[in-house]
């Protein structure tokens, strides 16, 4: 299957904007377009989950507790990808592409990846 993307809350739009730039087929929602405004990580998640989107965060410090958290439950995650708020754009927007382009998304179900790769 084709990978998905969410972006969520606290992810730089410039990472979502050059990803399009590099590959406009891909499928990036936007949180603003997911309605993340009030949620907490764990609904974050899950919303994620439901549409089959592997969700890119800058949330070092909360989101891999609440991963963890998600997935004990039983429930499947597509992926999580962490870039630390320093990380430069374009090797987090590289990394992006190059995970679209050569795999797929089963090979990233219920993992962590930290960016860029």
């Amino acid at each position: 299957m084709t990978i998905r993307y969410q972006a969520d809350n606290d992810l730089k739009s410039a990472i979502q904007r050059g990803v399009r730039r590099r590959e406009p087929a891909i499928d990036f929602q936007s949180a603003r377009t997911a309605s993340f405004d009030s949620l907490d990580d764990l609904e974050v998640l899950e919303r994620a989950s439901r549409e089959l989107r592997i969700l890119v965060s800058h949330d070092v410090n909360s989101m891999p507790v609440a991963f963890e958290r998600f997935l004990s439950t039983g429930r499947p995650s597509p992926g999580l990808f962490l870039a630390p708020q320093d990380a430069r754009i374009g090797k987090v927007v590289e990394s992006l592409v190059i995970v679209w382009v050569a795999s797929d998304s089963s090979e990233w179900e219920n993992q962590l990846v930290w960016l860029p790769l």
